[in-house]
């Protein structure tokens, strides 16, 4: 039995100190947008099975950074990571992957992990393709989508993409109107369109990358359609997360 000296000695218990929050090691950058954000977008708090940290970025509308190209918005989205990093957060990531423009700038700036755009994964997803297989992107605008965003992802410039903004309801809410109501099925029906009209011109596709951080509510629904995997932003953020976080055994 130890003595009441060697029990005096026993180290003391202590806690780390240095941020304002504990517990939400990832940072999210979000456009300033009223569209509905329903279960399994990114901008829902209870789509993801973690705590996350949100920053709106104030003047970056979905029309701006989509249409735009996101022009003079860089100081804006540094500061705001900057922001959440003095808050607590341990990575960071933005909820438009039309955002992979700023990725260098983005990291250089925080120096902690940044992923800008779920476009990151097509490299990841084509060494998982057999041979003659390629991936294949749907994105919310494809008119927007230039060269210089999927290079900043590291995309081929030849991979096959396609847009919603033919679509009924959600290039028309999320980019033209900014309503604030939207229509989930006809929505849905828009992604599904483009996802078989993607693999129908080019049969080769043997998955799927989801551009748009607001499509994740749809892609069991375009996996069930077309029957190849689909990957989005949830799928990357919470492969992400889990280099933060690893699960204890």
């Amino acid at each position: 039995m130890d003595s009441p000296g060697e029990r005096m000695q026993a180290p003391r218990r202590v806690a780390r100190g240095g941020k304002s929050i504990y517990g939400a090691p990832l940072g999210i950058l979000m456009l300033e947008a009223r569209f509905p954000r329903v279960l399994g977008d990114m901008g829902n708090g209870e789509t993801w099975p973690f705590p996350v940290l949100f920053r709106v970025v104030r003047g970056a509308s979905p029309e701006r950074v989509v249409i735009e190209g996101a022009r003079g918005l860089l100081p804006d989205f540094i500061a705001a990571a900057q922001d959440l990093v003095s808050l607590g957060a341990e990575a960071i990531t933005t909820n438009c992957g039309f955002l992979s423009l700023f990725q260098q700038e983005l990291a250089a700036a925080v120096q902690v992990p940044v992923a800008t755009s779920s476009l990151m994964q097509v490299p990841w997803v084509q060494a998982t393709l057999p041979p003659g297989k390629r991936v294949g992107v749907i994105t919310v605008n494809k008119a927007g989508l230039t060269p210089r965003h999927l290079e900043a992802a590291g995309v081929p410039l030849d991979t096959p993409v396609v847009g919603t903004e033919g679509g009924r309801e959600f290039f028309r809410v999320l980019i033209k109107s900014e309503a604030v109501d939207m229509d989930l099925d006809l929505a849905e029906q828009d992604i599904l369109d483009a996802g078989r009209a993607l693999v129908a011109a080019h049969p080769d596709i043997g998955a799927i990358v989801l551009e748009c951080t607001n499509m994740p509510p749809y892609a069991a629904a375009l996996r069930d359609a077309i029957g190849l995997p689909v990957y989005d932003i949830y799928s990357m953020i919470t492969w992400f997360h889990a280099g933060l976080r690893p699960r204890r055994f």
